[in-house]
């Protein structure tokens, strides 16, 4: 769902822009070049895929969708000139480079492409049974936190790094019937679409670093994108990622204007208990109560923690939770992480600086010294 969200906003926005990505695999360990001429095949069918009326009308019934990017869309297919596979040192590598606007909806099904492929080659009889299993060992989980009336919500985040599809679409079958009350949406948009649930997703990292290249100075370059958001959705979509150049960075442009405008804000690095109340303090030092606003939380979030971190901020803000991996993906053992981000906007570099260790990402070392310093130098202005 962020896919559509923001290649709308591109559409209107940055229609001209031009962007490079890259596939990264962070299990060192791990060679997916044996899988490599399996994933060209199915991105070669890939490319070949439109948007179907049915799929299109869906879309019109968001209110945050506009028509004229509905009309694009029936127009749009993703374009094999703008994706390449390539060995890299006999590492498997995949690189996107074009305009954002043509090239934005790769990254998730190409991701989940290459798991796919993966997984279908080193484990061709996967036990289903342990995966149901498992699956049902959560679902008492949330069963029991019902009792404690903790009002435990969670959204499927797991088309990314999913076992496979089939896998994705029986989990969610399984919730709908069993938590519907806790089950509050999908960012599959397929999926939302045929078991009638919410879709779910607002920005992701690449909103805000294209935006280091796109807006007038970088010192201001968060600000410019939240501003930009708002403007795209006049209030839908109302959650603001804080991690792209680090938390503190963040509050520092999170300002009363921003604190107030955006119902609330996504986690995805860094402690989850000190991301919190740091927010909290924060909301409190810009006057606005945060029992009425919102915390997403979507790193690398099991069950039991999802559910431990709802019995802590309870009272104090409202949670929501985005379950990615270990939702979809815990009938392997031995899932991989793999992640397709931008590193070039309109020909300059473009960095995501994360609060956990291996989630950095950035081809330019030099370009990355310059974008810490100017964001730490902001962070400790602010204070």
């Amino acid at each position: 769902m962020y896919k559509l969200t923001m290649m709308q906003g591109v559409l209107h926005q940055f229609p001209w822009a031009e962007v490079e990505y890259e596939f990264k695999c962070r299990d060192e360990n791990i060679d997916l070049s044996p899988v490599s001429s399996a994933v060209q095949a199915e991105i070669d069918h890939l490319c070949t895929l439109r948007f179907t009326s049915l799929e299109l009308d869906y879309l019109r019934t968001l209110r945050f969708m506009k028509e004229d990017f509905i009309q694009f869309l029936r127009l749009f297919h993703l374009q094999k000139d703008f994706i390449s596979l390539y060995d890299n040192n006999g590492k498997f590598s995949i690189k996107i480079k074009g305009p954002w606007l043509h090239t934005i909806l790769f990254e998730v099904p190409v991701l989940a492409i290459v798991n796919e492929v993966w997984f279908r080659d080193i484990q061709p009889a996967p036990d289903f049974e342990l995966g149901r299993e498992k699956l049902y060992e959560k679902i008492n989980l949330v069963k029991e936190s019902n009792k404690e009336n903790l009002g435990f919500k969670f959204t499927d985040f797991g088309t990314r790094r999913r076992f496979s599809r089939k896998w994705q679409d029986e989990i969610i079958k399984i919730l709908k019937k069993e938590v519907p009350g806790n089950l509050i949406g999908t960012s599959n948009v397929f999926f939302a679409m045929h078991h009638n649930l919410i879709p779910i997703g607002t920005m992701a990292h690449e909103w805000i670093m294209a935006c280091q290249a796109l807006g007038p100075r970088l010192a201001y370059s968060q600000k410019f994108a939240l501003e930009h958001w708002a403007q795209e959705y006049r209030g839908d979509l109302g959650i603001a990622l804080s991690d792209t150049l680090g938390f503190d960075a963040f509050l520092s442009d999170f300002d009363m204007y921003f604190a107030k405008l955006f119902d609330g804000c996504r986690h995805d690095s860094g402690d989850p208990y000190e991301w919190g109340d740091k927010l909290i303090e924060h909301y409190k030092k810009m006057k606005v109560d945060p029992r009425w606003k919102r915390a997403i939380f979507s790193d690398g979030l099991s069950f039991e923690k999802a559910v431990n971190l709802t019995k802590y901020f309870k009272d104090q803000i409202q949670t929501s939770f985005g379950i990615g991996t270990n939702l979809t993906n815990d009938i392997s053992s031995s899932a991989i992480q793999i992640v397709i981000k931008m590193t070039k906007c309109q020909g300059s570099p473009v960095a995501k600086v994360s609060d956990s260790p291996g989630k950095q990402m950035c081809k330019d070392s030099s370009y990355l010294k310059y974008l810490k310093r100017v964001f730490e130098q902001r962070a400790s202005q602010a204070k």
